[in-house]
C-alpha cells in the first residue's frame, strides 16, 4: 500500500521549517495563502477619513487617514505613505470647494487629479463637497449648487445644524451607519445617482464636471470586501 504523504501545515510554510528545504518538499498541492488587499486612502478632512473607516471590510485591509492639506498638496503628501509601505490601491479623496475670488483654484483641481493618476493613484474627488455623496443617498441633483446647499439639505434630512454639528467627530463617525439604517436613503441609489451624474460630464475637464463625486467608485471596491 502506497505510503501516504504528509499534510504541509501553513504555520510550516510561514516559519520556513528546514525540513520543506529537502528536495520534493513542494512536490505535493499545500494550501494557499490568501493575501488580503491592502487600501491606502488618503483624506483631505476628518469627515471623510472616518466615513471609510466606518466600513465593515473583512477580506482587505484598509488604511484611511486624515491629512489636513487639499488638492495637490494631499497628493504630494500621499507619497510619503508609499514610501516605505506597499498598497494595492492608494487612493486620494478631496473637494473642489469653490471658493470665490481665490485665484487658481480650478488649475490646483486639475492638476491634483493629473498628478495622481501621473503617480499611479485613483481619485475620488468630487465637485463642489464631499457632502453631495451623502445627499445623493436621498435625491438626484444635476444642478451646480454651492457646499452650504448640501450642508442645508443634510440638517433637513437628519435633524441637525450641519454645518455646526455634523463636522464633529462622534457624529461623522456615525454618517455610515446613520445612512444605512435610514428608510429614506439608499447607498445603491446614492451609487447609480453619482455614476449618472459622471457618465454626463466624464469628457468636461475636470473643475467643470459639477456636480460630480468620484466617491462611488471607492465605495464599490470597498463593498467587495464587506463582512456578509
Amino acid at each position: 500500500m502506497p505510503k501516504k504523504t504528509k499534510a504541509i501545515k501553513v504555520t510550516d510554510i510561514k516559519a520556513q521549517k528546514p525540513w520543506l528545504k529537502r528536495e520534493g518538499a513542494y512536490k505535493y498541492p499545500v494550501e494557499r495563502i490568501n493575501k488580503k488587499k491592502r487600501f491606502l486612502i488618503v483624506c483631505e478632512g476628518q469627515t471623510e477619513e472616518l466615513y471609510f473607516k466606518s466600513f465593515p471590510v473583512l477580506t482587505a485591509d484598509i488604511k484611511p487617514v486624515h491629512q489636513g492639506c487639499s488638492k495637490s498638496e494631499l497628493v504630494a503628501c500621499t507619497k510619503s505613505y508609499t514610501e516605505d509601505e506597499d498598497y494595492d490601491e492608494v487612493w486620494c479623496v478631496f473637494d473642489m470647494d469653490i471658493k470665490p475670488g481665490q485665484n487658481r483654484q480650478f488649475e490646483d483641481f486639475n492638476k491634483a487629479i493629473n498628478s495622481a493618476h501621473e503617480a499611479g493613484y485613483k481619485c475620488a474627488y468630487s465637485n463642489d463637497s464631499f457632502e453631495l455623496w451623502f445627499v445623493l443617498h436621498y435625491q438626484y441633483i444635476d444642478q451646480q449648487q454651492e457646499r452650504t446647499f448640501f450642508f442645508k439639505t443634510l440638517s433637513g434630512y437628519w435633524d441637525i445644524n450641519y454645518e455646526k454639528d455634523g463636522k464633529k467627530r462622534a457624529f461623522a463617525k456615525s454618517i455610515y451607519s446613520r445612512l444605512l439604517s435610514d428608510d429614506k436613503a439608499s447607498q445603491q441609489n446614492a451609487i447609480n445617482n453619482a455614476r449618472r451624474l459622471f457618465e454626463n460630464q466624464k469628457n468636461k475637464v475636470y473643475h467643470e464636471q459639477n456636480p460630480v463625486t468620484k466617491v462611488f467608485v471607492l465605495v464599490e471596491e470597498l463593498n467587495k470586501h464587506l463582512r456578509k
